[in-house]
């Protein structure tokens, strides 16, 4: 699920309505449930983002330090690296490699929305003392 998406899901969830909050207090299994699958959906494609770029980076390794046999070459559609460079400043080439930057992009997307939906959950986790507060409000202003 994209970040758009999810953001107009939890828009329209986190709506209470102040008419029936015991309605709204019963709600709250089926939102913690719905945001905690999206959450753990989000972690897994984090996951797999990550060992993507992991498996690349050390292929693009092997590249940049003239590891890397034809074949795989070959196989990637990649030309030979003919340039000799100092192990020390193989990272300059990895962090400015177009692959590794645009896997990169995937996984700070993905992070964010791990994080957006981890914030999610804990809010609708908390979402009961909320709306116990509105009751409780209630109650004092209708004298009881």
């Amino acid at each position: 699920m994209e970040l758009s998406e999810l953001r107009k899901h939890v828009e329209q969830d986190s709506r209470i309505d102040d008419t029936e909050l015991d309605t709204e207090s019963l709600r709250l299994p089926a939102l913690h449930s719905k945001y905690l699958n999206f959450y753990h959906d989000a972690k897994l494609r984090l996951e797999k983002a990550t060992n993507e770029y992991n498996r690349l980076y050390r292929l693009k390794w092997e590249y940049y330090s003239g590891k890397m046999d034809e074949q795989t070459l070959r196989e990637r559609g990649w030309e030979p690296f003919d340039h000799k460079i100092l192990r020390n400043d193989i990272g300059i080439y990895l962090n400015g490699d177009e692959d590794l930057c645009k896997r990169k992009e995937v996984i700070v997307y993905i992070k964010s929305i791990v994080d957006y939906l981890e914030e999610v959950v804990k809010e609708v986790s908390f979402r009961h003392m909320k709306i116990k507060a509105a009751i409780d409000w209630r109650k004092f202003l209708g004298g009881a």
